[in-house]
């Protein structure tokens, strides 16, 4: 499987913070948290169904809702797959970072 894009790994992580419950309202105020950043609903919602359609995320159907007119929620898990993507992004992302420290920052912005 090939790498995840950034938006997909906040949402796989937004997602797996939220343990089941993530729905799109509580999704969006995740990633509004992890990011500082606000995601339009039309880029939340199609990034969803495209990580549904590639076996990263779940979803299912709640029950009804008598205040939301008989609509139900739709909410959204990690796969196996989903979990995996993650472990591997994460490896990755320390094996790059591997001896990277705020000091070797200071020392290449002195020297350009």
């Amino acid at each position: 499987m090939s790498q995840l894009t950034r938006n997909e790994e906040i949402v796989l992580l937004s997602v797996l913070r939220l343990e089941g419950d993530g729905y799109g309202v509580l999704i969006k105020r995740q990633i509004r948290e992890l990011t500082h950043g606000d995601w339009n609903y039309g880029l939340l919602y199609s990034t969803l169904d495209q990580m549904v359609k590639k076996g990263l995320l779940v979803k299912r159907e709640g029950k009804p809702m008598p205040e939301r007119g008989g609509r139900r929620k739709i909410y959204y898990t990690l796969s196996r797959s989903g979990k995996q993507a993650l472990e591997r992004a994460y490896a990755l992302k320390e094996a790059l970072w591997d001896g990277i420290t705020p000091l070797k920052f200071k020392k290449e912005e002195s020297s350009s």
